[in-house]
């Protein structure tokens, strides 16, 4: 492969914030330290789209986001500042919210399995009896739509006629009830958004017309390297990278895969590595006191009201997903089943082996998707998978044995339909039942329900953390490392100030009751979740637009953790009871004076929290991303809230010295170690651990990454409640030397070393 970068930074590209402004921000960038800048997706996508995952069309820039002249204009600034460009794509799926500014989709409503982008899309035609089935329709509201003389009306939304027909009967689609996509939808889709329709890019010709202006891009050396969106959804993720290797003359790619812990990327993918979520669980659970684990727990199982099973909770929730709104994914695989055992029904049927029904097989896939333990095997590889999902799936419900006996061979057959079906769902189950739902019902420490993370995973101690680094480096040395991204829970900043309450569980518990007593909510246990969102995204100084902010957030919370109300099914008394407490923080005196103690109190560790992960992350081994802004402090919640436009005139003046910050420290941190990664790369090419001795040994965590010593401080309250440093040094390499981040010398003396700083970032003297 070609060389990859040895950092980069994150943009959020949209028709507020395009290529040309991108461009303009370069050089600040550069100034930061950054080797290549890395965009959100650039093609064509629905009018108005702020993250761009939405794609319409495969063969220009999005003109709403500077369109052919921007990536130009962008690409020339960094080759003139010698920085590199990686771009966001999105392979699996395309939008069709606005079906006439996707001509392939357009096509294919227009002229069924006649069109020629017939192919492109993941049609079980047969399922809708020769209709694709969209399910846009509102509660009784059949009668809004329209036929026109050139076109399908509902509403403002348009479909075509097909030629040469006058009424809806004659269509190649059927508009239906948007309740319908849990039973009756016939095309893949990315998770459960019926906006987004899959394409196949494992035919060679879809692949071809997809990759069109991505090719350009590489002939014409405008872009060194990509990022795949969610591979999972591929069929074939393996042969997918290898085409795409094929296209790029092996440019660096990333892929946006999630690890669950103990799980290893597939090494033989044409891929440095994921996107670094793996990296950030690792970073935060090091950062965090493992005492807190045992109260933390007794107060979650409090606020439930029941000893809170984090694996059950996940079980049942997939199922649900795989029982609801996945449910028509899961009869589609239960057909590719029938079908894959229709020649086999004359010879059981004579043996005497009776076939299950279509609704037994339906059952024991819906067990088997919620028993999988990770997002997805990709056969032969992850057949270990497959086989717990089995085990796991038989001892919950022993009843479908006969099912199970039959199901085993057909989804371990690599090359049969079910079986790669069940591979692309499975990820789709996992997401929907885990990231979107479990991490909303679980608040026992919440800066642990994150991407890529299982929460049920308290606290890694320093060994095991340079175990895995030292694996890392052997394995994934060019895999990114991200602390924050555009899909993150909770900013990297909001988890420094949660982590905190693991060492203060016995204060944090006396102030979130009387929270809860000043401002109740029905449900304690979200309460909890709640408040440790406001505690980390409290930034007083940021008031006028935080309530907004907050009340954004809790409806999302709330409505994703679906226990007591829904996106579709909406409780506006518990849900008005969860906004009075938000308000209760700007409204009531009693309320903000709690809130104002507590956070108080973390503040200091906090900071320490967050510095000491920039600075871990920005040298562990791996390629550093600083997500768009979080130079400064990020505490942005979840989406959209993390995609706020950022001020980078604010950010050339403070790290100019021209205007001052509260995180200036933070951007000192992030300029020096980014800049000794680019300018000395050499040194940051091994990884052996560093060692302490002294009574505050357990408090700092330091490696030599080849001629640079990271360190910094962890647990910072038990620190300063033994009384510091004291006697503790570290047992540094021979040689003389200096921290860049002070320029101050040392031996070692971790009193003297982080007097300024909670972190150091040491080279040689020499």
């Amino acid at each position: 492969m070609k060389r990859g970068p040895h950092s980069t930074y994150r943009l959020q590209v949209s028709p507020d914030f395009t290529l040309h402004d991108a461009a303009a921000v370069l050089p600040y960038l550069h100034d930061l330290g950054v080797d290549w800048v890395y965009l959100s997706p650039l093609l064509a996508s629905e009018p108005g789209s702020t993250h761009g995952y939405d794609v319409v069309a495969f063969d220009h820039v999005d003109p709403e986001r500077g369109g052919e002249e921007g990536l130009a204009a962008l690409s020339a600034e960094a080759r003139r500042l010698g920085m590199g460009v990686l771009v966001d794509i999105v392979p699996n799926h395309v939008g069709v919210a606005t079906p006439e500014e996707d001509p392939w989709w357009w096509d294919v409503l227009k002229l069924g399995r006649e069109s020629e982008h017939a192919n492109a899309f993941d049609v079980d035609w047969a399922a809708g009896d020769g209709k694709i089935v969209i399910p846009v329709v509102g509660d009784d509201d059949e009668g809004s739509i329209r036929v026109t003389k050139n076109e399908v009306r509902y509403h403002d939304q348009r479909f075509p006629l097909a030629p040469g027909t006058t009424t809806l009967e004659e269509q190649h689609y059927e508009l239906v009830h948007w309740k319908a996509a849990d039973e009756e939808l016939n095309y893949r889709r990315f998770f459960a958004v019926n906006t987004l329709a899959a394409v196949r890019v494992e035919d060679p010709e879809v692949f071809a017309e997809t990759h069109v202006e991505i090719k350009r891009w590489f002939d014409e050396g405008l872009v060194d390297g990509l990022r795949v969106d969610h591979p999972d959804g591929l069929r074939d993720p393996r042969r997918y990278l290898d085409d795409l290797a094929a296209l790029t003359g092996g440019a660096y790619v990333l892929v946006e895969k999630i690890l669950e812990p103990g799980e290893d990327l597939p090494t033989d993918w044409a891929t440095s590595g994921t996107t670094g979520y793996d990296a950030l669980a690792l970073v935060d659970r090091v950062l965090t006191d493992p005492a807190g684990e045992a109260p933390l727990t007794a107060l979650e199982d409090r606020l439930r009201g029941t000893t809170v099973d984090w694996e059950r909770m996940v079980h049942d929730n997939k199922r649900a997903v795989a029982d609801g709104i996945l449910h028509s994914e899961v009869l589609r695989i239960t057909r590719e089943v029938a079908a894959h055992l229709a020649g086999r029904v004359a010879a059981e049927e004579r043996g005497g082996v009776s076939r299950p029904t279509d609704d037994q097989v339906a059952d024991a896939l819906g067990e088997l998707l919620a028993a999988f333990p990770v997002y997805r095997s990709y056969l032969p590889e992850g057949r270990d998978h497959l086989d717990q999902a089995f085990a796991r799936a038989r001892a919950e419900r022993p009843d479908l044995a006969a099912t199970y006996d039959v199901l085993e061979p057909v989804l371990h057959d690599e090359w049969g339909q079910p079986a790669r079906r069940f591979q692309q769902t499975s990820g789709m189950v996992m997401a929907k039942g885990v990231e979107d739902c479990s991490f909303y019902r679980w608040s026992r420490l919440t800066s642990l329900n994150e991407v890529g993370g299982d929460p049920s995973i308290f606290a890694i101690g320093v060994e095991a953390f340079h175990e895995a680094m030292a694996a890392r480096q052997r394995d994934w040395p060019d895999a990114m490392v991200t602390l924050s991204t555009h899909d993150t829970k909770r900013g990297e900043d909001v988890r420094a100030r949660i982590t905190v309450l693991a060492e203060e569980p016995g204060h944090w518990e006396r102030a979130l009751d009387e929270l809860l007593r000043l401002a109740p909510v029905p449900d304690p246990g979200f309460g909890s979740l709640l408040w440790q969102a406001v505690l980390g995204a409290w930034t007083p100084e940021h008031l006028p637009d935080l309530r907004e902010r907050l009340h954004g957030y809790a409806e999302k919370a709330m409505r994703e953790a679906g226990d007591r109300t829904t996106w579709t099914e909406p409780d506006e008394t518990y849900e008005a009871a969860v906004h009075a407490a938000v308000d209760a923080l700007f409204d009531s005196d009693e309320v903000r004076a709690v809130l104002a103690d507590l956070a108080a109190r973390v503040e200091e560790p906090g900071r320490s929290n967050a510095i000491a992960a920039k600075l871990v992350a920005l040298t562990m081994p791996g390629v550093p991303d600083v997500y768009q802004g979080s130079e400064l402090w990020e505490t942005s919640l979840v989406d959209p809230d993390n995609r706020r436009p950022v001020d980078f005139d604010h950010r050339t003046a403070v790290l100019a010295g021209e205007a001052t910050d509260d995180a200036v420290d933070k951007l000192h941190v992030t300029c020096s170690a980014l800049t000794l990664r680019r300018e000395r790369p050499d040194l940051f090419s091994g990884y052996a651990p560093v060692s302490a001795t002294g009574a505050a040994a357990g408090h700092v965590i330091a490696f030599d990454r080849g001629g640079s010593i990271t360190v910094a401080t962890r647990l910072p309250v038990g620190l300063a409640a033994a009384g510091g440093w004291r006697d503790t040094r570290l047992d540094l390499p021979p040689g003389r030397w200096h921290d860049v981040l002070t320029g101050v010398d040392t031996d070692g003396h971790l009193a003297d070393l982080l007097a300024t700083h909670p972190v150091a970032l040491l080279v040689r003297k020499d």
